[in-house]
């Protein structure tokens, strides 16, 4: 595909498959396409290893956080679960929006929690509402000590940030949607790795092998979950789709 900028003209031209198609430079559907190209460039470039919350980093486009945000706000859960802790800036983001909003506790689980990782978190003022488990997600023994964890809270929220190919995150879905309570979501982060199979530092593999296509088969297999984004608690304009890492992830319980 070839995207051409006039802003002479105000033109966008797209040529694919032999097929040319000019949009105004300024339009929705230019927006789209445009920041579609603009998330493969800056994930290529690890634009998003850029930015940390409460001082640990946060490997997240912070488009999805703003909206992340927004959900938890929303739902105000009481427990916040996420697969995936690299070094903790997500864990802690949770913490201060459960610290804002008066309570709560989120549960972080990675196969290898790192002793660097483990010490400043546990250092840190909102360490009382984080709990690390080290594990793979999908075990049965930590799926088990999680249930334990968030027995009788409500809502639940889950966060699925850890290994991204499909069979992991389907199986992360099967382990983790009974958690989430109604109204709330359980969120399969990532799904742009189905289209950043051919940009540098990725693997062609994405292509399929990806969290979209386990959230997709989840949500056709579970008609008690919507899989769709958020709806924006604020919009003034013609926008509708976001800017993110994360297409297809949201799945709300109804």
């Amino acid at each position: 595909m070839k995207l051409v900028i006039d802003t002479t003209l105000g033109t966008m031209t797209r040529v694919e498959g032999g097929a040319e198609t000019s949009l105004p430079l300024y339009s929705k559907e230019a927006f789209e396409a445009l920041s579609l190209e603009w998330v493969r460039v800056g994930w290529s470039l690890k634009y998003y290893h850029n930015f940390t919350w409460f001082g640990l980093p946060i490997l997240q486009l912070p488009e999805d956080v703003i909206r992340l945000q927004e959900v938890i706000y929303r739902v105000r859960p009481q427990v916040i679960i996420e697969t995936g802790v690299f070094r903790g800036g997500s864990l802690l983001f949770h913490a201060s929006l459960l610290q804002a909003l008066g309570g709560g506790r989120v549960i972080g689980i990675d196969r290898e929690i790192l002793p660097d990782v483990r010490e400043a978190i546990g250092k840190h003022e909102l360490s009382p509402r984080i709990t690390l488990l080290e594990g793979d997600s999908t075990d049965a023994t930590i799926v088990a000590k999680v249930k334990e964890l968030a027995a009788g809270a409500s809502p639940v929220l889950v966060i699925l940030d850890s290994d991204h190919t499909r069979n992991h995150v389907a199986r992360e879905l099967d382990a983790y949607a009974p958690l989430v309570t109604q109204g709330s979501y359980i969120v399969a982060t990532d799904g742009i790795t189905r289209d950043l199979s051919d940009v540098p530092r990725a693997v062609a593999e994405w292509k399929k092998d990806n969290p979209y296509e386990a959230a997709c088969a989840f949500a056709a297999a579970h008609p008690e979950f919507r899989q769709q984004q958020p709806p924006w608690l604020f919009r003034d304009g013609d926008l509708t789709e976001n800017v993110t890492y994360w297409p297809g992830a949201w799945l709300q319980k109804l």
